[in-house]
């Protein structure tokens, strides 16, 4: 095993349980609960013998920690992935539409990230690149990922505190009603969770089929499943492409979904320093966009 941080325990008033004193001491793990698991798991040691919760320090004891070892080899997979941000504690990355983040099959966006990023050098290193959040399988767009054990533990408490913020862009169809705000917040619990979405109709071209095409910048304060596309459903105006939610007879197929997620803010997990990566739109909103315009020329002449 891989020694991640030592310690040595200084001399205690009086004994104190391993389970209550360790906690803090190290660096990587600081809460009791995630250090219990590391010693139950055998990767805590005391002067070389395997660690107990039960086992009293007083002084003088070398304490060790060490990586947890993979259990199975992760499979390799040759998918190109684009590189957005990388250092050695976290990366940005573009996640193609059409594949699964993170399952128990091995054709998923995780399994391709050591292919396509630097190993870290740091000493918490993770035995593999992990991603700190979701994107749906038909989903395009920035995703952020976690290279160490400190950097996945930071950004998880960013992510409960709401202060990573997240832009996407959609293209939704149909024709906007006069109580449609072109702009505005969505506010509409999910599974008696909070949702809250804000959106900024940007573009509205006519369409010969949906009646009318919009380009949509999206901004979620939540994280829900499935989240945007339930709300733009709720709001009458489904995003285009989506087989679920779409309305029936008017889904387009064979396009995929048009949802993207453009851009990713956040504070550095280590550094603090301010991050934000920003895509361009998908070809295919261009062309979804542009066949519109022709048309409509078209019919015009």
């Amino acid at each position: 095993m891989r020694e991640l941080e030592k310690h040595i325990v200084p001399k205690l008033d009086e004994p104190m349980r391993l389970s209550d004193y360790v906690p803090g001491k190290f660096d990587i793990l600081t809460s009791k609960k995630g250090m219990k698991k590391a010693i139950e798991k055998g990767l805590v040691k005391i002067d070389g013998q395997q660690a107990f919760t039960s086992r009293y320090v007083s002084g003088g004891e070398v304490l060790q920690l060490f990586a947890e070892e993979a259990k199975h080899k992760q499979p390799r997979v040759d998918m190109h992935i684009e590189v957005l941000y990388e250092d050695d504690d976290i990366a940005v990355v573009m996640k193609p539409a059409g594949v699964v983040v993170s399952s128990n099959k091995s054709l998923t966006l995780e399994n391709a990230l050591p292919q396509n990023l630097k190993p870290s050098n740091k000493a918490d290193a993770l035995p593999a690149p992990q991603a700190a959040h979701r994107l749906d399988f038909p989903t395009s767009g920035v995703l952020l990922v976690g290279k160490t054990r400190n950097s996945i533990s930071a950004l998880n408490k960013e992510f409960e505190k709401r202060a990573v913020l997240k832009t996407y862009h959609a293209i939704i169809q149909g024709p906007l009603d006069k109580k449609t705000k072109t702009e505005g917040s969505i506010d509409n619990k999910l599974k008696e969770k909070t949702a809250i979405t804000d959106y900024n109709i940007l573009q509205t071209l006519p369409s010969p089929k949906y009646e009318q095409l919009h380009l949509i910048e999206l901004k979620p304060h939540t994280g829900r499943r499935h989240q945007l596309r339930i709300h733009m459903q709720q709001l009458g105006l489904p995003i285009l492409g989506d087989q679920q939610y779409g309305i029936e007879g008017k889904i387009l197929k064979g396009k995929g979904l048009f949802l993207h997620a453009s851009a990713i803010a956040f504070a550095h997990p280590i550094t603090q320093e301010a991050i934000n990566v920003k895509t361009p739109l998908p070809k295919k909103f261009d062309r979804i966009l542009q066949n519109t315009i022709g048309k409509e020329s078209e019919e015009q002449e």
